[in-house]
C-alpha cells in the first residue's frame, strides 16, 4: 500500500511533462490527488477517466473528418494516447502488486501457526517452495490429500498379515527369523528407492531360560517336616531376573506400585510378594518390591483386568528398570569394542517370574485373607499365605550374547539434508507380536515406500530428511534404539529433533490415546482436528482438554529413551481402548486375535498411518520448526504451583522458593526472547532460521540435568526422567516430611531443590 503515493508523483510527472512539451491539457485528471490514492480506489477512477477521455477524442474526430487537424491538436491526441497506455500499465502493475502482496500475507500467517492463530488450511503454503525456481508452490491441503488417497490404496491388514505369517514367527531378537526379517525390510525399503539404506549390528546380551527349568512350588510346613508341592514350571519367563532359590511368606501387593506397598500395612520384608500385571511396567514392580526388602517377585494376569478364557497362557516381560543393554550401561554395545566390566545398577537383585492365572489359583488356595473389594480383583484372591505355609521359587535363567541388527533408511532433506526426524518401530517379539511389532512395522514400511514417491513425483520437497528404523531387541527394553542413541549421543541432539514411535499403535478402536514431549503438543492438536476417526468419522480431536489427558511415557515405550535419555522430543500414539490389550507378550498376539478384537483393522491402521504421515509431513516440510517450546512455560509453571503447597514446611527449614521463582522467570524471558527473533526473522534467509530453529531443537536437551552421571542415572531428563534428579522425586521427598519424617532428608532435599533450579534457569 505504502507504494501508491510513489505511482500518484510518477503519474503527475509525466502528465506535467506532456503538458509542456505538446500543449495538451490533462482536463480529466485535474482532480487526481495524493489523498484518493490512499483510498485505494484510484485504479478504478482512472479507468473511468481514460474511457471518457478516449470517447471525447473519438467525437472529435468523427466531427472533423474533412477538416486538416493542427499540429497542437495532433500533439495533444498523441498526449492522451501515451497517457493511456501509461495509466493501463500502472493499473495492471499495482493488480499484480496486490495480488502479491496477498498471497505473501497469507504465508506468513500459515508460517506462524506454532505461535498465531493458523490461517484456513486452504491457503497455507510452505516457504521451502519459494527458494527453488520454477517449482509451483506445495499447499498444505494438497499435501494431505495427496498423503490420503495414497493410504486408501493400502490394504494394511494384508501386511499386518504377512509379517505374522510363519517364516517370520516367532522372531525373538537375535533369533534366525528376527534376522530373516530385518533383510526383508532392508530390501523393501530399497526397493522403495530412497537415499540410503542400511544396517547396524549390536552384540548384545539377553537372558533366556535355562536347561533348569523355572519352577513354583509350594512348601508345607506341618508336621515332622517340610513338604514340596509344585504349582507349576512356566513357560514364560522374566528376563534380567536374578538366577536363584527362594522360599518365603507370599504376599499380594495388588499391582505393586508404592502407594499399594504403602496402602498394604503388612510388611513385605523376607517374604515373596505377588502381584498383577498392569499398571506399571514389570521392573517398576519389581523395584518396588526390592525396595522393601522382598525377596521375589511372581506377576500373574488377573481375570478382571486381562479377561482371558486361557487360564494357562504363559506371559513374558523383563525386569531391567531402565532401557538397553545393561551390561554395557552407557556404552553402545558394538562388535569387539572392549569396556571395563559393569552392569546397570537397573538390574534387579531377587529373582522374578510369571505365572498363569491357573497356577496363581493354586497358590491362593493356600492363602487366607481377602482381597480388597477396592482392588476390583477376581474372588479367588488372598492376601497372605497360610501360617503353614511357604512358596519356593527358582529361576535358572541364564546370559546369552546375540547379534541383533537395527535397519534403515533415509529420504533426504532438499535443504537441511543433517537435520532429521526419526520414525521408528520395534521389529521382534517373544511369541507372534502381531499388536507388538506386526502393526508398527507395516506403519513403517507404507509410509516410507508412499513418502518416497510422493519425493519422487515432486508432489513432497522436505526441507528436513525423513530416517526410517526398525529396531531389535524390543521386547528386552527398547535394547536395539538405546544402543543406537549410546553410539551417537553426543551428535544426535543436534541433528534429531523429533522421535516418532509406531509400536503397538493399533490396540483398539474406541479412544485416541497420545503420550508426547510438551514441545509437540500443539502440532498433535493440529493433526487430531484434521484426521478422522476411522469408525465414526468424527474428528480425533474431541476434547479441548486433552492435554491434561496426556500420559508420561513409559519405561517400557521405545520413545522413552529418546525422551528421557538423549533430550529428544518424542511422541508414542494409539487406537485403544480403557483396557489394557490382554494378548501382548503372550502366545495369542497373533493376526487373528487382533483382527477379532479390532473391528475394521484395515480403516483403524490407516488412520494410524494418516497421523504419522502428517506429523512427518508438518515437521519436515516448512521453514518454521513445528515444535512448540512455550508450552513449558506451563510445565514449570504446574511445579510452582506444586511446590508453593510446601511453602510452609519450606519457610520452617529455612529455606525460601525465591531462586525458584526467579528461574521460572528466567526461563520465561528465554522462550518470549525466541519468539521475537522468530516473529523478526526474514522468513526466506536459510541461515537465520536455521539458527532459530537450532535453538528450538535445544529446548528439550536443555531440561537434562547436567548434575547427573549419564551412566549412574541414564534418564537425566528433570520432568520425565527418573532418579532423585526429577521434579517428581522432589516433590516426593518434600511429602515425606509429613508422612514419615524419619526417612526425610532435608540436605538431600537441598540439593534436589538447588539442582532443579540450576536446571530450569539454564535450559
Amino acid at each position: 500500500m505504502s507504494q501508491f503515493p510513489f505511482f500518484s508523483f510518477i503519474m503527475l510527472s509525466f502528465l506535467f511533462f506532456f503538458k509542456s512539451q505538446f500543449g495538451g491539457e490533462p482536463l480529466s485528471y485535474t482532480r487526481f490527488s495524493l489523498a484518493r490514492q490512499v483510498d485505494g480506489d484510484n485504479s478504478h477512477v482512472e479507468m473511468k477517466l481514460a474511457a471518457d477521455e478516449e470517447e471525447n477524442v473519438d467525437s472529435n474526430m468523427r466531427g472533423n473528418q474533412t477538416s486538416i487537424a493542427k499540429p497542437k491538436r495532433l500533439n495533444g491526441y498523441v498526449c492522451y494516447g501515451i497517457i493511456a497506455v501509461i495509466v493501463f500499465f500502472l493499473i495492471g502493475f499495482m493488480i499484480g502488486y496486490l495480488g502479491y502482496c496477498r498471497r505473501v500475507e497469507s504465508q506468513d500467517c500459515g508460517k506462524e501457526a506454532g505461535t498465531q492463530p493458523s490461517c484456513p488450511e486452504e491457503t497455507e503454503t510452505f516457504e521451502s517452495e519459494e527458494q527453488l525456481p520454477g517449482v509451483p508452490r506445495i499447499f498444505w491441503a494438497d499435501l494431505k490429500s495427496t498423503l490420503s488417497g495414497k493410504l486408501d490404496a493400502v490394504d494394511f491388514a494384508r501386511a499386518i498379515k504377512m509379517l505374522n505369517e510363519n517364516s517370520y514367527v516367532p522372531r525373538e531378537a537375535g533369533s534366525e527369523k528376527d534376522t530373516s526379517l530385518a533383510f526383508f525390510i532392508e530390501n523393501q525399503l530399497q526397493d522403495c528407492k530412497l537415499s540410503k539404506v542400511w544396517h547396524d549390528e549390536h552384540f548384545i546380551k539377553i537372558q533366556v531360560k535355562g536347561s533348569s527349568q523355572n519352577s513354583v512350588s509350594i512348601v508345607s510346613t506341618s508336621g515332622n517336616g517340610s513338604q514340596a508341592y509344585p504349582v507349576e514350571s512356566p513357560e514364560g519367563y522374566v528376563a534380567y531376573s536374578k538366577a536363584a532359590t527362594v522360599t518365603g511368606k507370599l504376599v499380594h501387593a495388588n499391582f505393586g506400585t508404592k502407594q499399594d506397598f504403602e496402602d498394604l500395612n503388612m510388611p513385605v520384608n523376607g517374604s515373596l510378594v505377588i502381584v498383577r500385571a498392569g499398571k506399571i511396567s514389570f521392573a517398576e514392580k519389581v523395584a518396588n518390591a526390592e525396595s522393601l526388602n522382598a525377596i521375589g517377585v511372581l506377576i500373574y494376569m488377573d481375570y478382571s483386568k486381562y479377561p482371558i478364557v486361557n487360564a494357562n497362557l504363559p506371559v513374558f516381560g523383563h525386569a531391567h528398570l531402565g532401557t538397553g543393554d545393561p551390561y554395557t550401561p552407557g556404552f553402545p554395545s558394538f562388535n569387539h569394542t572392549q569396556f571395563p566390566p559393569s552392569q546397570s545398577s537397573g538390574l534387579p537383585n531377587i529373582p522374578v517370574q510369571t505365572i498363569t492365572r491357573a497356577g496363581a489359583e493354586k497358590l491362593f488356595q493356600n492363602m487366607e485373607g481377602d482381597c480388597p473389594r477396592i482392588w476390583g480383583t477376581d474372588s479367588s484372591c488372598k492376601l497372605v499365605s497360610s501360617q503353614d505355609k511357604n512358596v519356593k521359587l527358582s529361576v535358572n535363567n541364564v546370559l546369552k550374547e546375540i547379534r541383533i541388527l537395527n535397519v534403515f533408511g533415509v529420504i533426504k532433506g532438499f535443504e537441511e539434508p543433517d537435520r532429521y526426524v526419526i520414525v521408528g518401530a520395534q521389529r521382534d517379539a517373544w511369541g507372534p507380536g502381531a499388536a507388538k511389532s506386526s502393526v508398527g512395522t507395516s506403519l513403517l514400511l507404507t509410509l516410507a515406500r508412499i513418502l518416497s514417491d510422493m519425493v519422487l513425483k515432486g508432489q513432497f520437497k522436505p526441507s528436513r530428511s525423513i530416517v526410517f528404523a526398525s529396531w531389535s531387541g524390543g521386547d528386552f527394553g527398547a535394547v536395539g534404539a538405546t544402543e543406537w542413541l549410546e553410539g551417537y549421543l553426543s551428535s544426535l541432539h543436534l541433528k534429531a529433533f523429533t522421535y516418532i514411535n509406531l509400536d503397538k499403535a493399533v490396540v483398539g478402536t474406541t479412544n485416541f490415546k497420545v503420550s508426547a514431549s510438551p514441545l509437540l503438543y500443539s502440532l498433535i492438536e493440529k493433526i487430531m482436528k484434521d484426521v478422522k476417526h476411522p469408525l465414526n468419522g468424527l474428528s480425533l480431536y474431541r476434547d479441548s482438554n486433552w492435554i491434561s489427558k496426556v500420559q508420561k511415557l513409559s519405561l517400557d515405550n521405545a520413545a522413552f529413551p529418546f525422551l528421557a535419555y538423549s533430550g529428544i522430543p518424542a511422541v508414542s500414539f494409539c487406537f485403544c481402548e480403557d483396557t489394557d490389550y490382554p494378548y501382548l507378550g503372550t502366545p495369542m498376539d497373533t493376526y487373528e486375535t487382533l483382527n477379532r478384537e479390532v473391528p475394521q483393522l484395515n480403516r483403524v491402521a490407516r488412520a494410524a498411518a494418516e497421523v504419522a504421515g502428517q506429523l512427518v509431513i508438518k515437521l519436515t516440510h516448512g521453514v518454521e520448526l513445528n515444535l512448540n517450546y512455550e508450552m513449558y512455560n506451563d510445565e514449570i509453571l504446574r511445579f510452582v504451583k506444586e511446590m508453593n503447597l510446601f511453602r510452609a514446611d519450606i519457610r520452617d527449614m529455612g529455606l525460601n522458593m525465591q531462586w525458584l521463582y526467579s528461574a521460572r522467570g528466567d526461563f520465561f524471558r528465554a522462550t518470549s526472547r525466541l519468539t521475537t527473533d522468530y516473529k523478526n526473522a526474514e522468513k526466506t534467509d536459510r541461515s537465520v532460521m536455521r539458527e532459530i530453529n537450532d535453538r528450538i531443537m535445544k529446548v528439550e536437551y536443555h531440561l537434562l540435568s547436567p548434575y547427573v552421571s549419564p551412566r549412574e542415572s541414564p534418564f537425566r531428563h528433570i520432568f520425565w526422567g527418573s532418579g532423585s534428579h526429577t521434579l517428581s522425586a522432589l516433590l516426593e521427598h518434600l511429602k515425606l516430611r509429613k508422612k514419615n519424617n524419619g526417612a526425610f532428608n532435608q540436605t538431600l532435599l537441598e540439593n534436589q531443590l538447588a539442582l532443579a533450579t540450576w536446571t530450569i534457569q539454564g535450559a
